[in-house]
């Protein structure tokens, strides 16, 4: 896996850095066809670095990279890591407040359409109509019970005729 990654990555960099030539004229390679630097904890090991120019300090703390490691002090290592990766995994893994946003945003939606709805209910829809009225419901149930509809298994079969009352 790693020898194909390094194979890929060389194959990549004569490419972005060489001038392809075309007859007597050189083309430069495109920026957007290059790779980019991204922080990803499902590709640890980017194809490029974080840092692509360095400053004169951190080239020669490369130089002093490809000596003894013992020689080097916390801080500088630290530097080094720098210059290839921009996050840690820990600093990848550590929550952010975007659960906020998206919880805000969620109860500013609801709070817009519970207005929407009292508006509506005020402005849009008519009176209740006289038939969800509680003794409208009761005419209309003693009428469906004398007319026995559905006595085998619907609405009737529920009612007991002899005692007058809802069976149990």
């Amino acid at each position: 896996m790693l020898s194909s990654r390094v194979i890929r990555l060389l194959g990549r960099r004569a490419l972005s850095t060489s001038a392809c030539l075309q007859g007597h004229a050189s083309v430069a390679v495109p920026e957007y066809t290059l790779p980019k630097y991204n922080d990803h904890r499902g590709i640890p090991l980017p194809e490029v670095s974080y840092l692509e120019t360095l400053s004169p300090e951190l080239k020669a703390l490369k130089d002093k990279e490809k000596g003894a490691w013992s020689s080097l002090s916390a801080q500088e290592k630290v530097q080094l890591y720098r210059i290839k990766f921009n996050q840690t995994y820990a600093d990848m893994n550590k929550g952010t407040n975007e659960w906020k946003t998206a919880i805000g945003g969620t109860l500013i939606f609801i709070g817009l359409t519970a207005f929407i709805i009292l508006w509506q209910r005020e402005y849009v829809f008519g009176e209740i109509p006289h038939t969800l009225s509680d003794d409208w419901v009761a005419m209309q149930t003693k009428r469906m019970l004398d007319m026995r509809i559905n006595p085998v298994e619907g609405f009737s079969s529920h009612w007991d005729y002899e005692k007058n009352e809802w069976k149990k």
